[in-house]
């Protein structure tokens, strides 16, 4: 009974690494951010302070306070409310491109790592030249001819960041495929498929989580600098790209109402980045073995003794 009970003290939580995340600075930093963002956008599907798209020309450039916190543009409408509302805007893109992004390369690496040479050198060719051509050209091109959209954003951004991903994770997948334990599971009869869900994937999750965080960070960007241009969110969409891009026009004279769309878009990009940091050192143990002996390398530094 003492033996069960301490192979069950043993064994790591299935939930563990959330505590070395929140215990990362980068990691909590990164959560938090997050989390607001998300919780934001699911109010704002629900309540915001005013009609985002509210016009009342007699508030126009009203300052911040109450009951308008963040001031209201040139039409009038309530800069909080906008930024609660395009918050929506930017979690579908972020999470509806880092869905094609996952599909893409977790498809285009599973082909480039577990099939025939002839195969795998093939999609090592078409990714190295897929990733030629910069992902927010592709978009711009793809909006030209289809019209501007969310859904142009989030399938050019998915596309060009799944080739990424398949890019970084095939030579962790070739690397693991020798393992003796995905061998192991060869010889007990397991398919490739299943190869793949039980050894493999899980093995290279810290390097994918990374890439992609990033990916959903480019997507947050790639959504506002496109609304910017005029090729991404239409204009019935409330979005932090559209919102700056209206604003700017009126930086000298108004210049604190361009500050609150940019730092949504900078507080939401960098918390994705650190988020992604963090998961990765929380989730390869190999990192915070690392990391721990260096911490105890420098606080129990040897004496000199004369």
């Amino acid at each position: 009974m003492d033996r069960a009970d301490a192979s069950t003290r043993a064994r790591p939580s299935r939930w563990a690494w959330l505590g070395r995340l929140w215990h990362l600075s980068t990691g909590r930093f990164g959560l938090i951010v997050v989390a607001v963002v998300v919780a934001t956008a699911v109010v704002a599907r629900f309540w915001t302070p005013f009609d985002p798209q509210q016009i009342d020309i007699a508030d126009r450039w009203a300052p911040p306070g109450w009951p308008h916190l963040l001031g209201t543009d040139a039409t009038g409408r309530d800069i909080l409310s906008l930024l609660m509302a395009g918050a929506r805007t930017t979690i579908f893109v972020a999470v509806g491109a880092g869905l094609v992004a996952t599909l893409v390369g977790i498809a285009l690496a599973a082909l480039g790592a577990l099939t025939a040479r002839w195969l795998r050198e093939s999609v090592a060719v078409f990714v190295d030249i897929l990733i030629a051509f910069p992902v927010l050209i592709i978009a711009m091109m793809i909006s030209a001819v289809w019209g501007g959209s969310l859904w142009v954003v989030i399938w050019s951004v998915g596309i060009g960041f799944g080739v990424n991903i398949a890019r970084v994770t095939r030579p962790e997948l070739r690397r693991v495929l020798h393992s003796d334990f995905v061998l192991a599971g060869r010889a007990s009869g397991l398919t490739p498929a299943q190869n793949l869900v039980r050894h493999l994937l899980p093995n290279v999750a810290p390097v994918f989580i990374v890439q992609l965080s990033w990916g959903m960070a480019v997507a947050v960007l790639a959504e506002a600098g496109l609304s910017y241009l005029g090729f991404g969110a239409p204009v019935t969409e409330p979005s932090w790209g559209l919102l700056l891009a209206e604003l700017q026009q009126f930086i000298t004279v108004h210049p604190l109402s361009v500050v609150w769309p940019g730092l949504a878009i900078t507080l939401t990009v960098l918390g994705l980045n650190l988020l992604g940091d963090g998961l990765r050192e929380a989730t390869d143990p190999t990192l915070s073995r690392a990391r721990g002996a260096a911490r105890v390398a420098r606080t129990h530094l040897p004496e000199v003794v004369s």
